[in-house]
């Protein structure tokens, strides 16, 4: 029978570094991402342990600057559901006077969806649109969330500053994404294809939110 040989000891803050340079060094220069763009890359890895991403993820050229200008500006931050909502904790985002809203279990916002017929990822979408201006939106689970969004902005809507869109799954998350990438009015950070989800949109929040705060 093989020994299991456990790691020592670390603190909470140094199992996170740790596993950070384990990160770095399965990832040798060059690496497909440099700068700020490799710290969101490598928290997303962090979150999955799937290097695969490296191959999926898109951040559009202007995505870092506005998330992270938006946050210091103390921006709304939407998310699709709780478990995105709860992944993005306020020691991260209360220091600079942002908010962070799920909408998904709103009274009204249900009552929508049962009226119309629709997910209450799009009702949510439909009761944040007055607010989008300026906000984040992340969106972790619910292709309908960002089709919806987009559907929003092809109408004139105001545009948020930044879209983290993540849905995952196998009905419309791919295709949700395309959509978000053939628009070039917004800046995103998104996965392509099917991988995605809550916790990945809420770790790009937290870098984001992390860049905010380095001097």
């Amino acid at each position: 029978m093989t020994k299991t040989t456990l790691q020592p000891f670390f603190s909470p803050d140094n199992i996170e570094q740790r596993s950070f340079e384990i990160i770095d060094s399965e990832v040798p220069e060059p690496r497909p991402f440099e700068g700020d763009e490799w710290t969101i890359a490598r928290r997303l890895i962090h979150t999955t342990a799937d290097f695969d991403l490296l191959n999926h993820i898109v951040i559009h050229p202007q995505a870092i600057a506005a998330g992270v200008e938006a946050i210091k500006n103390g921006c709304t931050i939407f998310t699709d559901t709780e478990m995105a909502r709860s992944g993005i904790p306020p020691r991260r985002t209360s220091p600079f006077g942002c908010t962070t809203q799920c909408l998904l279990n709103r009274s009204d916002v249900v009552a929508k969806a049962q009226e119309t017929g629709s997910t209450r990822a799009q009702a949510a979408m439909d009761a944040a649109a007055p607010e989008i201006g300026g906000s984040i939106m992340a969106i972790g689970n619910a292709p309908t969330a960002l089709i919806r969004l987009m559907q929003h902005l092809e109408q004139g809507g105001t545009p948020p500053a930044l879209i983290v869109g993540m849905p995952v799954g196998f009905v419309n998350a791919a295709e949700s994404k395309e959509i978000l990438l053939a628009q070039s009015s917004v800046p995103y950070i998104t996965i392509r294809g099917r991988k995605g989800g809550s916790p990945l949109a809420a770790a790009t929040v937290n870098a984001l939110a992390i860049l905010a705060s380095t001097p």
